[in-house]
């Protein structure tokens, strides 16, 4: 099977996998304890699938299915360590996890991208030799500095009095908390624009493409793209951030994955920038919403309740942190189990 089948035949697979998953669980369950566990695992899969290219020291010579499952062990024994220690560090061991570690959990992967892609987990990787010391002093810096960051943007004033709130884990931050973790997400959705276009314009410039100069201009372009779309969006067209967040940064980034990883870029391989891009970000447009209409459309069935439905809008906004978790929280990490743990096996011999 070559690609774009295996990419699709793949991507078919996990989603029904994923939504048997999601199925196992109550609605409390789910968006609670298992997205919450299962966002503390993506950080050390993005360190595994971008600074050690899935191959660390450790791994050996072993093939599939056993490297994967290796590399699968290892990520659930760190994510279980760090969804431990973040819970009792940034949810003061709050049970079942407040709304405010739930968010501090997701910006966590935001940043974690940020550190291993955007900087390449520059300064550690390059100066600390050992491929696996770096990789986790970059994920241990990780999670330092989005929990200061989170300390600094996230206000949860508008919570006050809601069942869900708990006033010694609100930062009191610059910024409402559903508009940081919407920009958050959409500056993310900025980054994976610029991946889709293979950071062009700044490869024609050699002097850019080194860090920590690549980073800087990297972030600024995310930022400038994510701007303009987030104050088009909210500010212009009046969405609510959290509609905006889950209905188009989320189903960007997801539909980024599936072009990019599951499909490994092989429906626009043949042209040049940036007709590419430009393309490449049309067919993430439709993958992700198409992807993410179908997923709504299963949340009765999924994860329903007994009145088979789940309410959008605030002041809760089930539906929507449904969504969100059942994209970014299930679905795209078993992708990556998938394509890059196990290099697409059985679908792709090895």
């Amino acid at each position: 099977m070559k690609q774009p089948t295996l990419g699709i035949v793949s991507t078919a697979l996990v989603i029904a996998i994923s939504l048997g998953f999601i199925h196992l669980f109550s609605f409390a369950m789910f968006t609670g304890w298992v997205a919450y566990y299962l966002l503390c695992l993506i950080p050390m899969q993005i360190v595994t699938a971008v600074l050690w290219k899935t191959s660390p020291s450790f791994i050996g010579k072993a093939a599939q299915p056993m490297k994967g499952v290796i590399l699968l062990v290892v990520n659930l024994i760190v994510g279980a360590a760090v969804a431990f220690a973040y819970w009792q560090i940034a949810g003061a061991g709050v049970s079942p996890p407040a709304p405010m570690l739930a968010m501090c959990t997701i910006v966590s992967v935001i940043v974690t991208f940020w550190l291993c892609i955007v900087w390449g987990g520059w300064p550690f990787t390059a100066f600390i030799k050992n491929e696996l010391a770096a990789g986790f002093v970059t994920l241990i810096a990780a999670y330092v500095v989005n929990y200061i960051l989170f300390r600094i943007f996230f206000d949860y004033g508008f919570m006050r009095g809601a069942p869900v709130y708990v006033a010694s884990l609100d930062p009191h931050g610059l910024v409402p908390a559903w508009n940081a973790l919407s920009f958050y997400l959409t500056l993310l959705g900025g980054m994976f624009f610029m991946v889709n276009f293979d950071l062009w314009p700044l490869t024609s410039v050699p002097g850019i493409m080194k860090q920590p100069v690549l980073a800087l201009v990297w972030t600024a372009g995310c930022f400038l793209i994510a701007g303009i779309a987030y104050n088009i969006g909210v500010h212009v067209m009046g969405m609510d951030p959290v509609w905006f967040m889950v209905h188009v940064s989320a189903p960007f980034v997801f539909g980024t994955i599936v072009v990019q990883n599951m499909l490994e870029g092989s429906l626009f391989a043949s042209l040049k920038q940036p007709v590419k891009g430009v393309a490449n970000v049309l067919a993430v447009i439709v993958v992700g919403q198409v992807l993410a209409a179908f997923y709504v459309a299963m949340a009765p069935l999924v994860s329903g309740g007994a009145t088979g439905v789940l309410q959008t809008g605030p002041p809760a906004y089930d539906m929507e942190i449904w969504l969100a978790s059942a994209l970014l929280s299930v679905t795209f990490p078993f992708l990556i189990f998938h394509a890059a743990y196990f290099n697409f096996w059985p679908l792709r011999k090895t």
